[in-house]
């Protein structure tokens, strides 16, 4: 079993409070997040972003081992996501999490590309943990 971690800090409350988020990596660290850059322009992360970025890794990663598993050694993938946060009521709820996959797979035949993707994207973790909606739009060039 792994257990990674990481903290946030508020200080103040409201759009008025400042926060930070550290990760155990140290990639984060004291990353600074807020009601600006949540729902505004302001430089800085918020929890939307991170979960998008642990989805794209996540599958992305998943969807490499299933095509070395099936022989393939070359070829590039890359995902983007994009992570919705919508208004439910006096707060907010995140809806779904879209992956778009662009891979290029020398030999890989398009059946074969579907199937794989699918089961990366049933599988990976991080979509296990989402309970809204995820789709995937895969491309294969």
């Amino acid at each position: 079993m792994t257990t990674r971690t990481a903290t946030a800090r508020y200080e103040g409350f409201g759009k008025e409070g400042k926060g930070h988020i550290t990760t155990q990596s140290g990639v984060l660290t004291d990353q600074f997040y807020g009601f600006n850059t949540r729902f505004g322009d302001e430089p800085g992360t918020n929890p939307e972003e991170l979960i998008a970025a642990a989805h794209a890794g996540c599958f992305t990663m998943a969807l490499s081992f299933a095509l070395a598993r099936a022989g393939f050694s070359e070829g590039s993938l890359e995902t983007s996501a994009a992570v919705k946060l919508e208004q439910d009521g006096d707060g907010f709820t995140i809806t779904r999490s879209d992956l778009t996959l662009k891979a290029s797979v020398p030999g890989l035949a398009q059946e074969q590309f579907d199937a794989l993707a699918a089961g990366a994207h049933a599988n990976c973790p991080v979509s296990k943990l989402i309970k809204a909606q995820s789709n995937l739009d895969a491309t294969l060039l």
